[in-house]
């Protein structure tokens, strides 16, 4: 195919592949209707056209060029010898009466199935389907299978279709304000035991994705969601943090998780469910960069309480993994680590503590950091920690070079 000339018209601006779709936009040009409606619903904002750079709204009118797609479907015949793929005739799309019916019996799982097809399949059916009203019937729908308390058929498909089209913040609110139950039926699902267990990871991973963006989306409720949170909402995250669940639903937990610290019980529960375990084995793992920002973010507010120290420093590896991640991830992680590491010294600085951060490497690391272009106010809590417990580490032979930070401790 790379030996065939192809009209260039035929070309569309975005994928540089052959139409199969033509479509003209507002401002007079064509692209490949994929292509640009991926172009319009990725971008959060009024977007502008590709080629022209003129506003486009992402509402606007996309024209089907059918001269345009019958003379490349030609072209395409005529070179189908020479490996070119023939381009059938595009489906008609999707329309509400058609999600509505499919809406009218929930009961019938192919209808479900259908409904989840259509979302995955382009962003086209993904604003028809929002626009039908799909994902305030696919919450009500998981709502119900809670109050049954059984897992209805569909209740995967369910999930599933709210990781594609996602529930309008305004729609959060109503719902959040209408059915106290959402969040327990989202709870509850976290809870569910699968006889297949790639199906029950899949489930549990929608669940928390969809926790997140409703908390995240039902601001100003946020603040009435997050103080509503009781002990078994906790227990159930942690418990699903330790036995699997996919990288981006993890990401999610924590942000959720991260969200409640500021109120005093839900740390105090998240505690109690043995949250500061999982997160320190999380990071054991070596986790991706944005997973230690958060899980070093919730493990600074958890080691603000005598308690969250207390688990903290149980585990054998806290000490030595929040400090190896010191000038190796952002300056958010040394924000954070460094933070942790003055509460745990300030606090529960024992000389079995303190002996533990010298062997770690803590004690080297924070004279590194003096060294480098942080912010001041981190220098100065690192050069605290150091002037603090110089008395127990000058003398420790495995760090002679800070020696040569003694005058300044003593000044």
């Amino acid at each position: 195919m790379d030996e065939i000339e192809v009209p260039q018209y035929f070309i569309c601006p975005i994928s540089l592949q052959i139409m199969k779709d033509p479509v003209t936009a507002i401002t007079g040009i064509t692209y490949d209707r994929d292509s640009i409606e991926k172009w319009l619903f990725s971008n959060k904002s009024t977007t502008t056209c590709p080629v022209s750079k003129q506003p486009l709204p992402r509402d606007s009118d996309l024209t089907p060029n059918h001269t345009l797609r019958r003379l490349i479907q030609a072209w395409c015949t005529q070179n189908a010898s020479l490996g070119i793929d023939r381009i059938p005739t595009p489906k008609p799309p999707l329309d509400k009466t058609q999600v509505l019916k499919l809406l009218k019996d929930l009961k019938d799982h192919k209808n479900l199935m259908q409904l989840e097809f259509l979302a995955a399949e382009n962003e086209r059916n993904k604003k028809c389907l929002l626009e039908a009203g799909v994902p305030k019937v696919m919450i009500m729908f998981i709502v119900n299978c809670y109050k049954k308390g059984q897992i209805e058929k569909g209740l995967e498909e369910a999930l599933s279709i709210l990781q594609f089209v996602k529930i309008p913040a305004e729609e959060v609110r109503v719902l959040l304000k209408e059915n106290d139950q959402v969040l327990d039926s989202l709870t509850w699902v976290l809870s569910l035991s699968c006889d297949e267990m790639e199906k029950s990871v899949a489930m549990k991973s929608h669940a928390v994705l969809i926790l997140k963006t409703i908390i995240y989306k039902g601001d100003p409720s946020h603040h009435q969601v997050l103080e509503r949170l009781n002990p078994e909402f906790f227990e159930r995250i942690v418990k699903i943090l330790r036995h699997g669940i996919t990288q981006k639903a993890v990401c999610a937990a924590l942000h959720v998780l991260l969200s409640a610290c500021p109120w005093g019980r839900n740390r105090f529960m998240m505690v109690e469910a043995g949250l500061v375990f999982e997160l320190i084995e999380i990071e054991m793992g070596a986790p991706e960069n944005r997973v230690t920002e958060l899980t070093l973010a919730i493990l600074f507010h958890l080691c603000s309480s005598a308690n969250g120290r207390a688990k903290f420093l149980s585990h054998g590896g806290s000490i030595a993994v929040v400090t190896e991640r010191i000038l190796k991830v952002s300056a958010a992680v040394d924000d954070r680590a460094i933070f942790i590491l003055s509460l745990i010294s300030k606090f529960s600085g024992t000389n079995t503590v303190l002996q533990e951060m010298l062997k770690v490497g803590t004690v080297s690391k924070l004279c590194t950091l003096l060294q480098t272009d942080h912010a001041k106010y981190l220098k100065d809590k690192a050069m605290e920690m150091l002037k603090s417990h110089w008395e127990v580490w000058k003398n420790s032979p495995c760090f002679p070079n800070l020696s040569f930070y003694a005058t300044t401790f003593h000044r």
